[in-house]
C-alpha cells in the first residue's frame, strides 16, 4: 500500500471512532416505504426520534426503531461514563439505499406472466453531537474572522 493510501485510511480510521452508527441490510421493504419513516426522524433529538417511531403506524417504523437503539449502544460503546442526556445526541443523517430485487413471476390471465419485483433496502443511521457541533463552530470562528491578506 501506498503512503498516500496508508495515510487516508488512517485519516478515515481516525473519524470513524467519533462517528456513531448502525447499518441495516438486505430489510424486505420497498426503499420508497421506508423512506417515508426515515424522513419522520431525520434531524430530530434521539428521545423525540424514538418515541415518534414507536407510535407511528408503519412497519418500517418498527425497524427503525430497532436500527435507533442499536446506533445508540454503539454510541454508548464508544462513550462510557457519560450519560446519554448530557451528550444531546439527534439522529444527523438516515439514509435509504435500494437493496438486491427477487424478481418472481405471478401467473396473469390467459396464459400470460407478469413479473413481480420484490424489493429491498440499505438504511444507514448517523448519530450527532450538538454539543462537539457547537464547540467545532466556536474552534472555526476566530480562524474565519482573521484575513489572508
Amino acid at each position: 500500500m501506498g503512503a498516500r493510501k496508508r495515510l487516508r485510511a488512517e485519516e478515515r480510521k481516525e473519524a470513524r471512532k467519533t462517528e456513531y452508527f448502525a447499518r441495516l441490510n438486505d430489510c424486505p421493504s420497498s426503499p420508497r416505504k421506508m423512506r417515508l419513516a426515515a424522513d419522520l426522524v431525520r434531524g430530530q433529538e434521539v428521545e423525540l426520534a424514538l418515541n415518534t417511531l414507536k407510535f407511528a403506524n408503519k412497519d418500517a417504523a418498527a425497524k427503525l426503531y430497532k436500527l435507533l437503539l442499536s446506533a445508540i449502544n454503539n454510541w454508548q460503546q464508544k462513550n462510557e461514563g457519560v450519560r446519554m442526556e448530557d451528550a444531546d445526541l439527534y439522529v444527523k443523517e438516515i439514509s435509504v439505499d435500494s437493496g438486491r430485487m427477487l424478481k418472481r413471476v405471478q401467473p396473469a390471465p390467459q396464459g400470460r406472466a407478469h413479473r413481480v419485483r420484490k424489493r429491498s433496502n440499505h438504511v444507514t443511521l448517523i448519530l450527532g453531537d450538538r454539543k462537539t457541533v457547537e464547540m467545532e463552530e466556536v474552534v472555526e470562528t476566530p480562524g474565519s474572522e482573521q484575513s489572508s491578506n
